[in-house]
């Protein structure tokens, strides 16, 4: 009884899918274009695979857009050469790829800029407000340092660790200027309430 229970729920999902693959599908498949689930499925294994990117951390800063044709372009910043070609190879492996464009530019290599990297990581996360962001296994928070000008990207979580993660950075002897995009959450989630 319970076999022919499961043999009939399985046939009625098996049906359930084939029915979800409709004309509108058939038709982005036929266009070149990748089906609803496989765009949401490649955008997630992006983003999982250029996190664990095992030199990927706090001075780096990888983004990524992904076209419903399976083209996935790259972006952002990073300190070490290798990590530029290491981004491009793991996505170019992950299924529904057909495509990736590297747009990620590698950080010219200067012993003052190594220096304001090494203090603006010590400014930031040995104050106390922005410690907590220094546990994660890659920081939300990341210092990109260009020709001794800081940019910091990433996301925190309330407006105060912004102010204090940008007058940090600013304290740090031999820069000639701070960019702060950092993204706030909580701005996030009042902005999302609001559609």
């Amino acid at each position: 009884m319970k076999k022919s229970m499961l043999a009939v729920f399985a046939l009625s999902m098996m049906l359930s899918i084939t029915a979800s693959a409709s004309p509108a599908t058939q038709d982005n498949q036929s266009a070149g274009l990748l089906p609803q689930k496989s765009y949401e499925r490649v955008v997630k294994e992006v983003r999982h695979e250029l996190v664990m990117l095992p030199y990927y951390g706090v001075f780096d800063n990888l983004s990524y857009k992904v076209d419903p044709d399976g083209t996935v372009t790259l972006f952002g910043q990073v300190a070490r050469p290798t990590l530029k070609s290491d981004a491009e190879n793991v996505v170019k492996h992950i299924e529904g790829v057909e495509k990736v464009v590297n747009n990620i530019e590698v950080l010219p290599t200067s012993i003052n800029d190594d220096h304001i990297r090494r203090d603006a990581y010590r400014a930031i996360f040995r104050n106390s407000v922005l410690s907590q962001y220094q546990m994660r296994a890659v920081p939300p928070i990341h210092i990109i340092v260009n020709n001794g000008h800081i940019t910091l990207e990433g996301v925190v979580a309330r407006a105060m660790d912004k102010q204090v993660a940008g007058m940090q950075a600013n304290r740090v002897p031999g820069v000639f200027s701070v960019t702060n995009n950092l993204v706030v959450e909580e701005q996030e989630k009042k902005d999302d309430k609001k559609k």
